[in-house]
């Protein structure tokens, strides 16, 4: 696999951020893949949306109660335009992101953050406009309850892999992964799926019945584009 350019994941990160999940999702379907979405993960801050590269960051529970654990220290390691995914289980017990790497990450131009777990403070994420998805809110602290196991290696969200690098697209219908092998055909055709639901609601809407329109520009295929032509 060739080796994306700055160039190149900048490009492909405009034109992600013209779609939606949905589309992206459809696009997946196309292509049988295995599952994208990363389930019950739900937006904290509703209307933005994260979209970039995985970097990814696996915790575990505190085994020592002896000894203090603080925070997790891995964010300055996190490059501009990441999307940080978090797993801590789903737990809904303690919180793994507050308002203080909502700061930091926005200073560090940080795409967004998923967490299969919960977050706190999502009042200041909010007013920030940092886009933030989670399993759950809490305002209790990790602190000597989990501790950062890994960065870098593969997560389970929930039974969906992601890995360093997959990338990740999080907007108010929630988040998917998309593997990096896949993400220029997954683009091309959610286009397409938006292009045929166009044609089909501007048909819809200037008079053609919705059955005849969805037949017309190929509803039941729309990656492919159907209606291109007329």
């Amino acid at each position: 696999m060739t080796t994306a350019t700055p160039a190149d994941t900048e490009a492909l990160r405009a034109r992600l951020s013209r779609l939606d999940t949905a589309a992206l999702s459809d696009a997946m379907d196309s292509l049988r893949t295995p599952p994208c979405v990363l389930p019950g993960i739900r937006p904290r801050t509703p209307g933005t949306v994260a979209c970039g590269p995985a970097f990814t960051v696996r915790y575990r529970p505190v085994d020592d109660t002896t000894t203090f654990h603080n925070a997790a220290n891995y964010l300055d390691d996190v490059p501009a335009g990441s999307v940080v995914v978090v797993d801590n289980g789903g737990t809904l017990e303690c919180t793994n992101w507050g308002s203080l790497l909502t700061a930091v990450a926005l200073h560090r131009g940080i795409s967004g953050t998923v967490v299969h777990g919960s977050v706190r403070d999502v009042k200041e994420s909010s007013a920030a406009g940092y886009p933030l998805f989670s399993t759950g809110v809490t305002m209790v602290s990790a602190k000597n309850r989990a501790v950062l196991d890994r960065t870098g290696a593969e997560v389970d969200v929930a039974g969906t892999t992601v890995a360093p690098g997959d990338w990740i697209v999080a907007d108010d219908n929630g988040a998917l992964r998309i593997p990096v092998g896949l993400i220029e055909e997954v683009v091309r055709r959610a286009e397409a799926v938006e292009r045929t639901e166009s044609r089909i609601r501007e048909a819809a809407l200037g008079g053609s019945r919705l059955d005849e329109a969805r037949a017309r520009f190929g509803y039941a295929r729309p990656w492919e584009d159907g209606g291109a032509n007329d």
